[in-house]
């Protein structure tokens, strides 16, 4: 028969009985993932500088992991609903950085090494995405260059909590040469608590910014909430650069496949056309996977523009009907090109300046 805790009291003492105690049911101090005081404290000499000195450094112009949306050393996160699309964009977006390709409205500078870490996925799910990238791109990643960590592909048991600085540690010690990491999800990544508790985000935060000075641009996926927005606490927005929010579309069908509105609800240093709002659809033209943008407000009028121009109007013609300029009918068809909906005519086949709206006005084409 086990001594009960009175016995072990009157014979071992309060010590042994607190050990015992401990052993059985661990503190919840030894789980919690924020450790005020690290094992080695950096040095606190802090660097001021002179406003004066500072606007005269020599400092280069900021570039872009992928223009204009994510800058190097940047913070982003990524979220949506379920099932409008959060990894097959992340995916998307992580191939063209580690490409230096395109991806809906946004450029990478140049090709980048990139980790993408996954937590929800079964890796076929995942290896069907990458097949249909690789389906939609006219370029693959260099060797090495777009690394994947998928939780699915660990041994039973292995699990990380990227709140914890060990585990972050981990996925240092694998970052390699990667310059841009995906981390997808937080939901299934990162157990520090609840998540509309803002010091359970402080770990996280801090091995975000620690990766931002080493070099590393992150994007985190995350869900949405009941609201429609990311769920859990606002808290995780402050230091971000970017914050992308993909939305159903209104009138949207499941028949319509990828279908969905890109907003950017925070976007540092974005102006202008950059930072509207657009439509994004995965089409299939000619057998091929190939992805579509239009501003939310003239997506049916640019299938009326690419269809009159495909019954032989001209651009001085689609303008006057639509009330749209020459240029913006121009850039349509421009577009709708590239994306394979029609040949326009070569400039050896046109007077004038094929560049020019112009150059579409001949009535015979």
């Amino acid at each position: 028969m086990k001594p009960d805790a009175n016995a072990i009291l009157i014979d071992r003492g309060l010590e042994e009985l607190r050990n015992r105690f401990d052993d059985a049911f661990p503190h919840p101090a030894e789980h919690h993932v924020y450790d005020p005081e690290p094992e080695e404290t950096p040095s606190m000499v802090l660097d001021t500088i002179d406003i004066e000195d500072f606007a005269r450094l020599d400092l280069p112009p900021r570039e872009y992991v992928l223009k204009p949306i994510i800058p190097v050393r940047g913070l982003a996160m990524l979220f949506a609903g379920r099932g409008i699309g959060k990894t097959f964009v992340a995916m998307n977006i992580a191939f063209a950085v580690s490409c230096g390709g395109e991806f809906l409205r946004w450029k990478a500078d140049a090709a980048r090494p990139v980790l993408y870490v996954d937590g929800e996925m079964p890796q076929e799910a995942l290896q069907e995405r990458i097949l249909a990238m690789d389906q939609a791109s006219d370029v693959w990643p260099e060797k090495d260059f777009f690394r994947l960590l998928s939780m699915d592909r660990q041994a039973l048991g292995v699990s990380l909590n990227l709140a914890n600085p060990k585990h972050q540690a981990a996925i240092e010690d694998n970052l390699g040469d990667a310059k841009f990491l995906v981390i997808d999800n937080l939901s299934t990544l990162v157990n520090g608590g609840a998540e509309n508790d803002a010091e359970s985000w402080i770990a996280m935060q801090e091995w975000l910014l620690r990766l931002r000075r080493k070099g590393v641009s992150v994007l985190v996926v995350h869900h949405a909430g009941r609201s429609g927005n990311a769920r859990g606490t606002s808290k995780r927005e402050d230091v971000l650069d970017t914050v992308i929010q993909l939305k159903r579309p209104e009138g949207y069908d499941p028949r319509d496949g990828a279908r969905f509105e890109v907003h950017l609800t925070k976007a540092r240093g974005v102006f202008g056309d950059d930072a509207n709002p657009f439509e994004a659809k995965l089409k299939v033209i000619d057998g091929r996977a190939v992805w579509t943008d239009s501003d939310l407000d003239e997506d049916e009028e640019n299938d009326t523009i690419i269809a009159m121009r495909q019954e032989g109007k001209s651009v001085r013609a689609i303008a006057d009907a639509t009330g749209r300029s020459k240029s913006s009918v121009h850039r349509v068809l421009e577009k709708a090109k590239e994306q394979g909906f029609f040949e326009v005519p070569s400039a050896s086949d046109l007077p004038g300046n094929f560049e020019s709206a112009e150059a579409f006005d001949d009535p015979r084409h």
